[in-house]
């Protein structure tokens, strides 16, 4: 039952710091020095909840903070990358990706339970949000107004962090994301299939 719940712990982190990754790994960090539902000192991974990783985790939210702002002023956001992101999203799916893999095994250190069951599955986690996430921030910001649109990424903060929490203080619960960032995937690839057949139509 332990190993069950730490790898909900894990999973929750990873997949929380794929949708936004800078505040989750503050979170369970500043709770670790607590000691208050989670821990990492006396592991291999101790300085997850160091004062020099927090404050490393806050320079590459500042840096994140400013690829966002500068796509923001473009009056055409930049299409490269995959799956048409631009640098501010390659930049914080690269961080959310290191970052929650540290965070799930380091979740499993806590107990004394094996790390590479979170050096394997959480990339997969933080990879599936960041996709899934993504995919409906920029379809909802098409829709939006400009200033509207603006508050995506405040919004995506909020979720990432109360998911973090719910992963540390109800771990079962914050499995329940896994499959629900799927249903997002595919309910955006099936818009995009109907996107793409309508424009044949037209033509």
């Amino acid at each position: 039952m332990s190993l069950f719940l730490d790898i909900g712990t894990g999973a929750g982190l990873a997949s929380a710091t794929g949708v936004r990754p800078y505040l989750p790994p503050l979170l369970a960090g500043g709770l670790a020095r607590g000691d208050i539902g989670i821990d990492f000192d006396g592991t291999a991974l101790w300085f997850l909840e160091s004062p020099a990783f927090l404050g490393g985790v806050l320079a590459l939210g500042v840096i994140g903070f400013f690829l966002e702002r500068s796509a923001a002023n473009r009056a055409q956001p930049d299409p490269g990358g995959p799956a048409g992101r631009g640098p501010a999203e390659i930049f914080a799916g690269l961080v959310g990706l290191g970052l929650g893999t540290l965070l799930f095994a380091g979740a499993l250190y806590d107990n004394g339970h094996p790390p590479w069951i979170g050096l394997v599955f959480g990339p997969f986690c933080a990879a599936l949000a960041w996709l899934a996430a993504g995919g409906l921030v920029k379809r909802v910001r098409a829709r939006l107004e400009p200033e509207a649109a603006a508050l995506l990424i405040a919004y995506s903060d909020a979720a990432a962090l109360i998911l973090a929490a719910i992963a540390i203080f109800v771990p079962p619960l914050a499995l329940l994301a896994i499959p629900g960032f799927f249903v997002l995937l595919a309910g955006g690839r099936r818009r995009d299939g109907e996107k793409s057949a309508g424009l044949r139509i037209l033509r």
